[in-house]
């Protein structure tokens, strides 16, 4: 091969390379901006689901307080409606207690004696006549009652809630306790009644009549 032609072709050979080297860079050019590309659409993806789930977690955590404060609604309400409760079971036990107590009390209220009163006591008035009747209902003479009169009039002066506060005495016949006069009755603290009958069995059993109490009251200052 002569000289001139072997440079020709070592110039076409260098000129394709040339090309070759162009066309590669090129393409891999090409290659780095869509590498580029996909690793920025795969940062703005993770940063789009990390505002997702973020926003997500807000939500959720709004939900949470809000179940939370009902809920403190809710039992602060029922706290609101046990106290009513206790309060109206409180009020009715009281207005029950109230009505109890009303009622014993007009049990024990004074009571009017409605028994037969014979001729010889009705000059008496009172709690007095009621005591000459009882007397005599009770198997005494009428002779009897002047001495029962001076006798309970001196104890008590014939009062159903005569008190004697050093003693204890109560009543018209002066029962040391009073309660001893339950044995008649419940209503001993205020009707006459019990306290007359209590009172001539305590004589009858004791003195056997009340001139005899009577006698031993002036002697001794007590019966």
């Amino acid at each position: 091969m002569s000289r001139p032609w072997s440079r020709f072709v070592a110039r076409g050979a260098a000129v394709a390379l040339l090309s070759v080297g162009v066309a590669g860079g090129f393409y891999l050019s090409e290659d780095r901006e869509s590498l580029r590309t996909d690793a920025g659409a795969q940062v703005a993806g993770s940063v789009t689901q990390i505002d997702v789930d973020y926003r997500q977690e807000q939500q959720v955590s709004r939900q949470v307080r809000a179940a939370r404060q009902q809920a403190a609604e809710v039992r602060k309400r029922a706290r609101a409606a046990a106290e009513r409760a206790r309060k109206a079971e409180e009020a009715a036990r009281k207005k029950a207690a109230e009505e109890k107590a009303a009622k014993e009390a007009a049990e024990r209220a004074l009571k009017p004696y409605d028994g037969p009163v014979p001729a010889s006591c009705k000059e008496y008035g009172g709690n007095r006549k009621t005591g000459c009747a009882l007397m005599i209902d009770a198997g005494f003479k009428i002779d009897q009652f002047p001495c029962l009169d001076r006798l309970w009039n001196k104890e008590s002066g014939w009062n159903p809630k005569a008190h004697n506060r050093s003693s204890g005495a109560y009543g018209i016949p002066q029962a040391v306790p009073g309660s001893k006069m339950a044995s008649v009755g419940a209503d001993w603290e205020t009707n006459p009644v019990t306290q007359i009958k209590w009172g001539l069995g305590y004589i009858e059993g004791r003195y056997s009549t009340p001139c005899n109490a009577w006698t031993h009251s002036q002697n001794k200052g007590w019966y």
